[in-house]
């Protein structure tokens, strides 16, 4: 019998060809490892960036090449800072995954890694970092594994720290001759380019990753819990708040609802019904602060606003809640999402995300009606005026499917994973609008449970805290940079209900109603507006920012 061994198949004999180079250990400076890093970032870890600013490469090859030799030299200067032979494995290898991440989701949904990205990163919780890991994560470090065993294979040479020093004094000019043979042959069209397309720099990875870390870690450094300051010291109730019925507002902060799906602006699905039902006001003409959580839910609490963004003024300062509870209107926050990104500080909170009620949570997260269970007896445990903030799970992505009970998926086919890319648009659309149908739903349990509430006016307000990209020009989720997010993720539905009580003693009129309804507003309007619903002075409050005071005769 002729047998074929082992040591005699193809396969057998690739191996022995390709052994050598598999198990050899070449001896290598730190320098090398870092330039050689350098080129695996450009070559291989870019793609989305070489699509973005080379749409044509080899009908721009000065072009392709300037940028390339830019793009090296700016990872070789910051590797010459961050990577010395005693933690180089460690640093680098941390660095080829932060790539191969942060390129799989820029590819997949879209997005640009900006310090508003990594601030979201770094206070996503386990439960919304758990639902965009899938398979598609796995291959993509899985495509990184090769340079990583080239990163743990090789061998550093030893030096002594002054040759070490010269040699990175060495490496840090190069870099910089780098850079300019890339930039001069191309500085008209570059600095057009830096200018025109300025965000395009949040795709170089892991450039983009560093730096913005860097400005994260600047604003807020690790250990310190910033302690925020006082805003609206002198606030005091309005003389006649005390003479009239103890009224109860519910701001109902919404997550990831989009203007352009809401049933009440005339989209081609009633995705709000129930509302509809109840006649609610409706705005149809609101924009967000921010393209995300972690930028518009602090921004619209304070009294900055987007007009004067300063995000460090933003977080470092108390929201308006806190001037409410000053001036003796007591506040609540019922968290059904992540936290209240500092807007709650030091307030009343009741976290609800966690609660084991059979019918609506799973272990994990909740649907929103958790948010409705114990409103009553939570407004009932208050004297006097008071505001309780909902805060909603809402429509955050990607796995919208996941966010509404089954009785809720009206539209079908729908997406059931994270991985949008395996869904046609129809279905991430379908998804996402049933989980706008059971916002709808929620809203109007809310509404109803206010209306039978006694001993109180009652009114509720409802706004979403940004939008959503569900596929418009290869874009989705959040969290775009402010200056070129699109349209779907910055303007958001909002609407009002208010108890015929409330309405008569604060003189409310249904025409003034609809026509400032109609006009556009903003989450810049929201701390003011929380204001004088509450009947709180202030030297911070602006009377052209409250949406309602034209329509409170006398005021």
């Amino acid at each position: 019998m002729n047998t074929t061994t082992l040591q005699e198949t193809p396969l057998s004999r690739f191996w022995q060809r390709i052994r050598p180079i598999v198990l050899a250990r070449p001896l290598v400076g730190i320098e090398s490892l870092i330039l050689g890093a350098c080129l695996y970032f450009s070559l291989f870890a870019n793609a989305v960036f070489w699509r973005a600013a080379v749409p044509q490469p080899l009908a721009q090859g000065t072009w392709a090449l300037s940028l390339f030799l830019l793009v090296t030299a700016v990872h070789g200067v910051w590797l010459s800072v961050l990577v010395w032979r005693r933690t180089a494995r460690v640093v680098l290898s941390l660095l080829v995954v932060t790539a191969a991440l942060a390129g799989h989701y820029m590819a997949a949904y879209g997005i640009y890694i900006d310090a508003d990205m990594v601030r979201n990163v770094l206070h996503t919780d386990w439960r919304e970092a758990s639902e965009l890991a899938g398979g598609d994560v796995l291959l993509s470090l899985l495509a990184a594994l090769p340079a990583l065993f080239v990163i743990w294979r090789v061998r550093l040479r030893e030096r002594t720290w002054a040759r070490t020093l010269g040699l990175r004094v060495a490496l840090l000019a190069g870099m910089v001759a780098i850079a300019l043979a890339g930039v001069l042959p191309v500085t008209q069209p570059l600095t057009a380019f830096l200018r025109n397309q300025r965000e395009v720099r949040y795709l170089v990875t892991p450039a983009n990753v560093l730096v913005s870390l860097a400005k994260v870690v600047s604003e807020e450094p690790p250990g310190r819990t910033r302690v925020q300051l006082p805003i609206g010291e002198d606030a005091v109730r309005a003389p006649g708040a005390g003479m009239r019925k103890p009224r109860l507002l519910v701001l109902v902060v919404g997550e990831t609802a989009r203007a352009a799906n809401w049933g009440l602006n005339g989209y081609a699905r009633q995705t709000t019904p129930e509302l509809a039902r109840r006649g609610v006001l409706n705005f149809p003409h609101v924009t967000a602060c921010g393209s995300s959580t972690e930028v518009s839910l602090p921004c619209m609490f304070s009294p900055y606003g987007r007009a004067h963004y300063d995000e460090r003024a933003i977080r470092g300062h108390q929201s308006v809640l806190h001037v409410l509870q000053r001036a003796g209107v007591a506040t609540l926050w019922r968290d059904n999402q992540a936290g209240c990104k500092g807007v709650c500080a030091g307030l009343p909170v009741e976290d609800l995300h966690a609660r084991l009620d059979p019918g609506l949570c799973n272990g994990t997260r909740c649907h929103d009606g958790i948010l409705l269970q114990g409103l009553a007896d939570a407004a009932r445990r208050r004297a006097g005026d008071q505001v309780i903030v909902l805060h909603m799970l809402g429509n955050h992505g990607p796995t919208y499917s996941e966010r509404y009970p089954p009785a809720f998926q009206r539209f079908t086919p729908v997406c059931e994973t994270s991985d949008l890319g395996r869904c046609t648009r129809e279905q991430i659309v379908n998804a996402y609008d049933n989980a706008l149908g059971y916002t709808d739903h929620v809203l109007a349990g809310a509404i109803d449970e206010l209306a039978r509430l006694p001993g109180y006016d009652t009114a509720l307000l409802y706004v979403s805290d940004h939008g959503e990209s569900l596929g418009e020009k290869g874009l989705y989720l959040h969290g775009m940079p402010y200056s070129i997010a699109p349209r779907e993720q910055v303007e958001v539905p909002m609407v009002a209900w208010f108890s015929e009580g409330w309405r008569a003693s604060a003189g409310l009129e249904a025409g003034c109603l609809r026509r400032v309804a109609a006009a556009p507003h903003s989450h810049d309007d929201l701390f003011h507006t929380l204001l004088g619903l509450t009947d709180v002075r202030t030297a911070l409050y602006r009377p052209d920012h409250d949406i309602f005071l034209t329509c409170r005769p006398g005021q």
